[in-house]
């Protein structure tokens, strides 16, 4: 490993050491920012149907619209979100040409012809103590102006960056292949347990009209009910704040919020939040329309602005159910039952949800699909899990690189 001759401190915990002739500037010194070109997209903008342009948010590329309000080569940095919350890291994206940045996502043009120095070292620094907020945590613009990065001479910053778009891209192939894999099998999974939940397993069963137009056929001997005929609200709040806080996920569903590995931003006290038992249904609100939903295995409190719902009799066993929640079709229909006039404010309300029909199959084929969901998709859930791992190490690898690089702890000129 090719070091630099000599080093100084660079009064920055997260960088440590620099070659001597290296600087350490704040990001006030070393962009402008776009951010008044930003803004939030109306439902009626999302629905149209000539989609030409990136739509951006703080996760990246959401949709694709036909609208743009920033036609420039710009890197994005998101201002709040999930990736705020649960990793305290907002995440750097370049853009360029047209395309949408909501109001989610700080907009940043390098004052020095250094895009894409400024990309790789972005995505490296520490943003831990320049968040701030509890349940909405925030990168303010104030608080990103303070963050600072090393900035070695152009010369360097131009060697910098072609080693680095080398040994990534390789890096970034080899992670691609991987989750091409993963999507594929993921695709292949939600189709088994798609056929498997709203069919059945019998391929020669009479199957009848259910007179609901998201959930079409069904075998002849299933029921259809409204919601509010399966499902009451429950609104039981905690007085002690000592329960187990879970979070409602569309990728993960109800999970404990310990398992997250988030260590800021919790609420001083649990008191008043709503309380679920295992086998409840708990929603986010705020993101049903993303398919943040399900069914709890875990008896703790959930924040008190979503919303938590509790089998009226036995109609469904547990795991049934979950899959049920989170069926595609089901998730675009609580899109579409959803009222805001933007993305970040659509909520699906209680008695909207109460009022969407679900089908029953008997408790017994429920158990039976369920046994054959766990056989087939067991080994498919494995070579997830292996592939993700792969992911998990090669991104950890290539993090490594990259800081290692950009704080000159690695010489590649």
């Amino acid at each position: 490993m090719n070091r630099y001759d000599s080093y100084k401190d660079s009064g920055v915990k997260w960088i440590g050491e620099i070659p001597s002739h290296w600087e350490v500037k704040p990001y006030r010194y070393l962009f402008h920012y776009l951010d008044y070109l930003r803004m939030p997209i109306t439902a009626d903008q999302r629905s149209r149907s000539n989609p030409r342009y990136d739509y951006f948010g703080a996760s990246g590329i959401i949709d694709k619209i036909d609208y743009y309000n920033v036609d420039d080569k710009v890197l994005l940095i998101g201002e709040d979100g999930a990736n705020l919350l649960l990793r305290n890291l907002p995440l750097v994206y370049k853009a360029e040409g047209k395309f949408w940045v909501n109001n989610h996502a700080h907009i940043l043009k390098p004052i020095r012809d250094d895009y894409d120095y400024m990309a790789y070292v972005m995505e490296a620094a520490d943003y831990t103590l320049y968040i701030t907020g509890s349940a909405q945590p925030k990168l303010s613009q104030a608080n990103l102006n303070c963050v600072k990065l090393p900035i070695p001479p152009l010369k360097e910053q131009n060697a910098i960056v072609a080693y680095l778009n080398t040994v990534i891209a390789k890096i970034d192939s080899v992670i691609a292949q991987q989750q091409k894999m993963i999507d594929l099998l993921n695709e292949r999974k939600q189709i088994i347990i798609n056929n498997a939940v709203t069919k059945g397993l019998d391929p020669n069963v009479h199957m009848k009209e259910s007179g609901v137009e998201w959930i079409g056929e069904i075998p002849e001997d299933w029921e259809v009910k409204r919601g509010k005929y399966l499902f009451r609200i429950i609104n039981e709040l905690s007085t002690t704040g000592k329960e187990e806080l879970l979070t409602v996920s569309d990728k993960t569903g109800i999970t404990p919020r310990s398992a997250k590995n988030v260590n800021m931003f919790m609420s001083e006290s649990l008191i008043g939040y709503k309380k679920c038992q295992v086998g409840d249904i708990c929603s986010n609100i705020m993101w049903m329309w993303h398919g943040a939903v399900g069914v709890t295995k875990y008896e703790g409190v959930i924040s008190p602005s979503y919303a938590v719902y509790r089998q009226q009799d036995e109609y469904f066993i547990d795991e049934y159910l979950d899959l049920l929640l989170r069926l595609p079709k089901l998730v675009k229909l609580y899109t579409s039952l959803s009222t805001g006039l933007t993305e970040s404010r659509l909520r699906l309300y209680p008695t909207d949800f109460l009022n969407i029909f679900f089908f029953l199959p008997s408790i017994n084929e429920q158990i039976i699909i369920m046994d054959y969901l766990e056989k087939v998709c067991h080994p498919i859930d494995q070579t997830i899990e292996s592939a993700t791992k792969q992911i998990s190490l090669l991104q950890e690898r290539k993090q490594i690189i990259i800081n290692n690089v950009v704080t000159g702890k690695v010489k590649v000129v």
